[in-house]
């Protein structure tokens, strides 16, 4: 490190004044990384022995915060693609890690502060990400008017005392109504829930999203009986398979179908009635 940037404060037989026992450092956000690491040994020492609230503490703590801002720099730079938002915010939040970080570091745990406080620094930049990214992608401008919308809803509900009308906030934001009820639809692209999350609780335990969405489709139901029925058809002889082709799919009466195979309806009658006997039979059998 060099002289320009750490003086010595000299030494006092005062113990009320620990901050006289620690470097003075004129820039702390200048210190190189290699002498920050050496530095924030000697503050952490000392910070583990001063009392919290004191001008004396205060002092090192700030100072540890702005020597370590290259950890910050270090870790939201791994995120410079990520499009989802500026890189002043994610070093803003980055910073929040690093504060905690200082709070909850131990030199008792022997491990290098940098080791320690990337992980949280990290983790709140991905916290950020996750509370603030759209679900979905929208335009820029959704985005944006989205924030707008939610400004002018709460203005009118507070003024109106109930929920605005589309016609209300179009008014009072110079959009059209079709522009309004845009913004409102993208807005829902802001976030997602999973189809397990619980969406209100009980007696009984919470109720899944799931159980409201969708319904049973008793078309799977035929599907399955058709997969069932087809063989049991193919055994029948050519023509019972007529007459059941005839009555189901040609949907002819009984009568008509005793005109086409020149015989009485009501012999077609007793045709048909043990043809589905049978085919009855071989679905209770299959199931």
């Amino acid at each position: 490190m060099t002289a320009t940037t750490v003086t010595t404060v000299p030494q006092t037989n005062d113990d009320d004044h620990a901050i006289a026992r620690l470097p003075e450092i004129a820039d702390p956000l200048k210190v190189a990384p290699k002498d920050a690491r050496e530095l924030s040994k000697l503050f952490f020492e000392r910070l583990a022995v001063l009392e919290e609230g004191t001008h004396e503490y205060q002092y090192a703590r700030n100072t540890l915060i702005e020597m370590n801002m290259s950890l910050v720099r270090y870790a939201a730079s791994r995120f410079r693609n990520r499009g989802d938002g500026e890189m002043e915010d994610i070093v803003q939040v980055g910073m929040i890690g690093l504060i905690k970080a200082i709070d909850r570091f131990e030199l008792s745990r022997e491990v290098e502060f940098t080791t320690f406080a990337v992980p949280y620094i990290v983790g709140e930049i991905k916290r950020f990400f996750r509370d603030t990214s759209w679900a979905v992608h929208v335009p820029r401008r959704l985005q944006e008017a989205r924030v707008e919308l939610a400004r002018a809803t709460e203005e009118l509900r507070s003024r109106l005392g109930r929920s605005p009308k589309v016609s209300e906030l179009a008014a009072l934001m110079d959009l059209s109504e079709e522009e309004v009820i845009e913004i409102r639809l993208a807005s829902n692209a802001y976030s997602s829930s999973s189809l397990d999350a619980a969406i209100n609780g009980g007696e009984e335990g919470e109720t899944a999203l799931a159980d409201f969405i969708g319904a049973e489709d008793a078309a799977m139901e035929l599907v399955e009986d058709f997969h069932a029925l087809a063989p049991l058809i193919a055994e029948l002889d050519e023509r019972d398979r007529k007459i059941i082709h005839m009555r189901f799919v040609e949907e002819l009466t009984q009568a008509q179908i005793g005109e086409r195979l020149g015989c009485s309806q009501m012999h077609v009658s007793r045709l048909l009635a043990r043809t589905l006997k049978r085919l009855r039979e071989g679905m209770l059998a299959t199931n």
